[in-house]
């Protein structure tokens, strides 16, 4: 389990395709702290690590994960928002994240309000995800609050610390994104689903 809140970036410094599955190397300032078969978000998808080198570590991503999530766009020298498991314990400063992705978005908008950023992300609807104002969403793996909710998309005010700290900073219109709706909102619309 997560909690959204990120630890630090890592950048992407190699990718290997093997069948149907790719390998992301991942240097960052923790991947040293890494260990074998250890759980980490990556833009909000869990995977393992399954090799270490210095400060280099490697994940694999299938390719029923490459379907769902953005990880399949990364190139060389992108940024990913990494966050090792959450502690028993330990503060719990976000909200409940899986590391599963439901689905993906499109920024439609990003707007500038004299300091902080509105983005605005569109998704298909079909899936019957849903977002509420004030409730919980993961943007690539990122806990954040919905400013305005609508039937296919929603919005998020970004502050300077969010922005410099996540990789937020290289979204722009267009870009394709990673969300997990709140655990709590899906529970009730599969009951209310249920009872017709």
């Amino acid at each position: 389990m997560f909690t959204g809140i990120i630890e630090t970036l890592g950048k992407i410094e190699h990718i290997e395709h093997e069948k149907s599955n790719i390998h992301f190397y991942v240097s960052s300032p923790i991947s040293n702290e890494f260990k074998i078969d250890q759980s980490v978000s990556h833009n909000g998808v869990c995977l393992t690590v399954v090799g270490l080198d210095d400060q280099v570590h490697k994940v694999t991503a299938i390719d029923e994960t490459l379907q769902k999530t953005n990880l399949a766009q990364l190139k060389v020298g992108d940024l990913v928002n990494i966050e090792r498991c959450t502690l028993a314990g330990g503060r719990f400063d976000g909200h409940i994240v899986q590391g599963h992705v439901d689905q993906t978005a499109t920024c439609i908008q990003k707007t500038d309000e004299n300091g902080s950023f509105i983005f605005t992300f569109q998704y298909d609807p079909s899936k019957q995800n849903i977002t509420v104002e004030k409730g919980s969403i993961t943007v690539n793996g990122i806990s954040l609050t919905v400013v305005d909710s609508r039937d296919d998309r929603f919005s998020v005010a970004i502050i300077p610390y969010t922005l410099e700290h996540t990789n937020l900073q290289q979204v722009e219109v267009g870009t394709t994104i990673n969300l997990e709706f709140d655990i709590i909102g899906k529970y009730v619309t599969k009951i209310m689903a249920m009872r017709g």
